[in-house]
């Protein structure tokens, strides 16, 4: 489960209707991808982003003819500037230069680049490819930086790695001025880029995972058949049928262990939730000091990632879609699992305020995203410890 604690409010600023200012596009565009960014592509309406921006619905389609076309752009627009920053640097530039240029690239999109880590997939299929190719050139251009600066194995991970540290202020609120944020993530990425993965392959840390639990009931075998359909085809895009289907009952057996289909995310999301507090629990039990500790908490939320990556994924990209009121035990869930990680990091680290090191935390939990994407989530020798290693060093440890 992600401790990404996204916000569900509108976007309510805007320009004055009377008003039809050069950059009107701009300013759609930069408030519809808050809007999605909060509330997900498919709860996002093309009335609420024209209110947001103070216009009218019919005016906001003669510059967008549907909600997928403006879709489209959004995602497209902080990943547009973040080549133009790779591009415009001369190959031998410093890597840190351009890691701060590509920070505030990312500040300065905060409210609404997350649509690119979880709300992409909506996109179709050449639209995806295309933006697909276009980080890949990003981080093609980071990499070749970090062979040249910090010469060592991985170095397109650890490329990946620093840029998912980066990213990471784009999924959480945490206020903070921009010059410390810029300061924080800069230290964090250039310890990731000079992390030496092949020394921490040798040194394995033993997490004890609790086991999912075996679905005996309708209800779980109904909970254990929708979580792979979330994770591959997004919670809006799949039925009750196809439940169903997986699982051997007629569709309307759905409804005798879950009033709706939400029910059974936010189900999802609680298991993801306890699952994690039980593997926080255990590896903290074993940790004989505070950096003991950040580095126990950091193995098992690796080790979950991995072993638990649908669930995990689900948890992540879907809580920001459900109803208010559903959301709440999931929202408290995880700002329990991050106070834990904030209060063992100020043991270790006194000099970090409460927002500080929730913001190194979240740096943290971008590594583990980014860096396991890279891995395909392939569980082979050394990989969750190699990860591990990059995320204590996104923690500034």
């Amino acid at each position: 489960m992600s401790a990404h604690v996204c916000s569900s409010d509108p976007v309510t600023t805007g320009p004055a209707a009377a008003t039809r200012p050069h950059n009107r596009r701009q300013i759609i565009v930069e408030a519809a991808g808050q809007v999605f960014s909060a509330r997900g592509y498919h709860a996002a309406s093309m009335e609420e982003i024209a209110a947001g921006v103070g216009i009218s619905a019919a005016a906001l389609y003669r510059h967008f003819p549907n909600k997928y076309a403006l879709f489209a752009e959004c995602a497209n627009v902080m990943v547009d500037e973040l080549v133009t920053v790779v591009d415009e640097w001369p190959r031998d530039a410093a890597l840190q230069d351009v890691l701060v240029a590509l920070i505030r690239v990312t500040v300065a999109h905060r409210a609404s680049g997350g649509v690119y880590r979880w709300e992409a997939r909506y996109l179709e299929r050449d639209d995806r490819r295309l933006l697909r190719a276009k980080f890949a050139h990003v981080v093609g251009r980071v990499t070749e930086m970090v062979r040249r600066e910090y010469p060592l194995p991985d170095e397109r991970l650890r490329a990946v790695a620093a840029l998912g540290a980066i990213g990471s202020i784009t999924m959480h609120h945490t206020s903070i001025a921009q010059r410390r944020i810029e300061d924080l993530l800069l230290t964090s990425a250039m310890r990731v880029v000079a992390s030496d993965t092949a020394a921490a392959a040798g040194h394995a840390h033993v997490v004890e995972l609790p086991d999912q639990p075996v679905p005996r009931t309708r209800r779980a075998q109904i909970l254990a058949a929708a979580i792979p359909l979330f994770a591959r085809e997004g919670f809006a895009n799949v039925t009750n049928a196809q439940i169903a289907q997986a699982v051997g009952l007629a569709p309307s057996a759905i409804y005798r262990h879950f009033p709706g289909k939400v029910d059974i995310l936010v189900a999802a999301c609680l298991q993801a939730a306890g699952l994690l507090a039980e593997a926080v629990d255990r590896s903290l039990r074993q940790a004989a000091d505070p950096r003991q500790a950040v580095t126990a908490l950091a193995a098992a939320y690796v080790a979950y990632c991995f072993e638990h990556n649908a669930l995990t994924s689900v948890a992540e990209a879907e809580v920001a879609g459900l109803p208010a009121d559903l959301q709440r035990p999931v929202i408290l869930a995880q700002r329990e699992h991050i106070a834990v990680w904030e209060q063992q990091l100020r043991m270790v680290r006194p000099e970090l305020d409460p927002r500080q090191a929730r913001l190194l935390v979240h740096a943290g939990f971008g590594v583990v995203v980014e860096a396991g994407r890279a891995l395909r989530w392939q569980d082979a020798p050394g990989c969750r410890d190699v990860v591990t290693a990059l995320v204590t060093s996104a923690l500034t440890l």
